[in-house]
């Protein structure tokens, strides 16, 4: 048994005083008790708190970051940034997506981040070949999260048309293309990876690249409490083409057809109407919102306070990983509402009028469920994932515990994350990682391969 006393913790009920939190050798909370005296030979630290749950990444993009900054010749939007990421997914390698997946698990941990949702979709070859392997690209991702020491819910994504009405792949998508019968053979050879700190799920791609009869069919094979993640309504002109072609849009349609529940996450959902924004919080669903990515790429803003005000869940995920940054998912969060309603604090509630605590606390929330794992809170019976904030730097120093999570969202760019600490392991001392230096040093080598592939 291990054990950390937490001077200040935040518990499901909000900031504890003299929290003693005690977790065993396979990494699972065993009891979690404010109000304790410290015991002799424990370690103690200032402000103790639940990592975050990242609900939506594609660790390959990690290595595309900063490259697509140049304007075109016409008007930029999400479809060109995609040609240019469909250009660089064609070079990469099953050895290269597991450096640049560690690099990111390693930068992610440092900023807060605990667990990882991969919404992985590069399964095949350069020349469009399955692997020996089917889950080769995959298992190089867990591998990195194995490395990295973050939690991770691997989700196989199916991938099958470039377009509604089942168009045919682009030969830029070759690398993406599965069907019903390889998902569930890749979700198969994952399984013997499966343990507390790895989940599989799924992740049809989108409705523009997956019919509803195959994710029916997936559906069916897969175990009930399974995590099923899907990119929706993230741009108008899919909406657009969504009503071209079902005569319904696209949040609509999907839950016309599927019984969308509490194990579905649906990433981004940015352009919803009225009916759609009561839909979606009604079905139990998180809303996987990557505020970062959606400002980089333009595709506009979530209805996030009538989604609240419905009762919906929300989760947070760095998507493209611009940033890396829980803080800065959650502070552009808040500031994109800000902007659209010309007024402050909007993400806040009748019983949490901290914005910070109430952000971070319904992130969790929601990121544990899309997580489809055994985290989300300092509680007994789940995984020991928690962060330690640096007490003394200027923001957090000397302040009440009600107003740390207002500075750590809030207030500044340094990051205030101090120690990390995942499954019972140390994973983060003094806000570097404890691998950093082969980790990163892998990542450079390969980021030079990938740039001699494009001059």
């Amino acid at each position: 048994m291990s054990a950390l006393f937490a001077r200040h913790a935040l518990l499901p009920e909000g900031w504890r005083r003299d929290v003693h939190i005690e977790w065993n050798i396979d990494g699972d909370l065993l009891a979690v008790t404010p109000d304790a005296a410290q015991p002799h030979g424990v370690p103690a630290a200032d402000l103790v708190m639940p990592g975050m749950v990242n609900l939506h990444s594609h660790a390959f993009q990690r290595a595309l970051g900063g490259l697509t900054e140049t304007a075109g010749e016409g008007p930029d939007s999400f479809w060109t940034w995609r040609d240019l990421m469909y250009r660089f997914a064609r070079s990469i390698t099953p050895e290269h997506i597991e450096a640049i997946a560690a690099q990111l698990f390693s930068e992610c941990l440092r900023h807060g981040y605990t667990s990882v949702c991969e919404f992985h979709y590069v399964q095949r070859d350069q020349q469009g070949a399955m692997y020996a392997r089917p889950a080769e690209t995959a298992e190089r991702v867990v591998a990195a999260s194995k490395s990295a020491g973050i939690g991770i819910t691997m989700l196989p994504v199916l991938y099958s048309y470039a377009g509604f009405g089942e168009q045919p792949l682009k030969p830029e998508q070759n690398r993406f293309r599965t069907d019903a019968a390889d998902i569930l053979r890749i979700i198969e050879s994952l399984e013997p990876l499966r343990d507390a700190q790895t989940e599989v799920g799924v992740a049809p791609h989108s409705l523009r690249a997956a019919s509803i009869g195959q994710v029916r069919e997936v559906l069916g094979s897969l175990p009930d409490k399974r995590p099923v993640h899907i990119h929706i309504a993230e741009q108008q002109a899919e909406v657009q083409q969504s009503l071209a072609q079902t005569g319904a849009r696209p949040v609509r349609y999907l839950m016309d057809n599927i019984e969308v529940n509490a194990r579905w996450c649906l990433v981004h959902a940015t352009h919803l109407d009225d009916g759609e924004v009561a839909a979606l919080a009604a079905s139990g669903a998180v809303a996987g919102l990557c505020p970062t990515t959606e400002a980089n790429l333009g595709d506009g803003l979530f209805p996030l306070e009538p989604f609240l005000k419905a009762g919906g869940r929300f989760g947070i995920g760095s998507d493209s990983h611009i940033s890396q940054s829980a803080v800065e998912e959650l502070r552009w969060l808040e500031y994109g509402q800000r902007l659209l309603h010309q007024r402050r604090n909007v993400a806040a509630s009748s019983t949490q009028r901290n914005v910070g605590d109430f952000l971070w606390q319904g992130a969790l929330q929601g990121g544990a469920l899309a997580a489809g794992r055994r985290v989300g809170s300092l509680s007994a019976g789940l995984r020991a994932d928690l962060l330690v904030l640096d007490g003394e730097h200027p923001n957090l120093d000397g302040i009440g515990a009600s107003d740390v999570l207002g500075s750590f969202v809030f207030c500044g760019n340094d990051n205030l994350v101090k120690d990390v600490l995942v499954g019972g392991r140390w994973v983060v001392r003094d806000g570097a990682h404890v691998a950093q230096g082969a980790i990163t040093q892998r990542y450079k080598q390969v980021l030079t391969e990938l740039r001699k592939l494009r001059s």
